[in-house]
């Protein structure tokens, strides 16, 4: 087995991929004027201030909330009278610095809930059915790994689409100019075109 693999830490290993995925998410925010942050690039509105905003607000379900912990963030994008998915897109009354400042604050409460417990420890997911409403500590780690990275991908491409910026500090992408981009685009393209042609498939 390798030694990077014994005794590691579970706990450790979960809030270091976390904490990964939550600066690409806040990463892919950072450099755009008012309008590119927060405006909606597909067809169900998905935009990169309000992809902050939702996974500051689910990881303080999960990860603080549903462990007995208290706080006083507000979040009224969660009242009886609040707009469809009012935390998914940020108003032009909520300033990205609130926002940005609500997810360092939902992130610092959640890490600190983590710390003081054991990944056996019991919480309850009051909003999930009856059945599966008691989870550990162990399984809100993995749900919002999964939540927070899920949502990062997505900050991804909209970023892309935004202005063109792509690629991490993990080495994922190619160092390809624009013409070596757009050359490899087409090639993309050309071997969707032919695939669909011998399928008889019609533009």
């Amino acid at each position: 087995m390798s030694p990077s693999i014994v005794g590691h830490d579970p706990k450790a290993t979960l809030l270091r991929y976390l904490a990964r995925e939550r600066e690409t998410l806040l990463v892919r925010a950072e450099g755009l004027g008012e309008h590119d942050v927060r405006r909606p690039l597909t067809r169900t509105g998905t935009n990169l201030l309000g992809l902050v905003k939702h996974v500051g607000s689910v990881q303080l379900g999960y990860l603080h909330e549903c462990f007995g912990g208290t706080h006083d963030l507000a979040q009224p994008w969660f009242a009886d009278d609040a707009e469809v998915n009012a935390d998914l897109w940020a108003t032009a009354d909520e300033s990205r610095e609130e926002i940005v400042a609500f997810f360092r604050a939902s992130t610092a409460l959640c890490d600190a809930t983590v710390a003081s417990l054991d990944l056996g420890a019991r919480g309850e997911v009051p909003w999930w059915p009856p059945e599966r409403r008691e989870v550990t500590l162990f399984v809100a780690l993995v749900h919002v790994l999964d939540e927070v990275a899920h949502h990062a991908g997505h900050a991804d491409i909209v970023r892309e689409l935004v202005d063109g910026a792509a690629g991490d500090d993990r080495g994922n992408l190619p160092d390809l100019d624009d013409d070596e981009w757009a050359a490899y685009r087409a090639k993309v393209e050309g071997a969707a075109v032919e695939a669909a042609r011998r399928a008889g498939e019609r533009s």
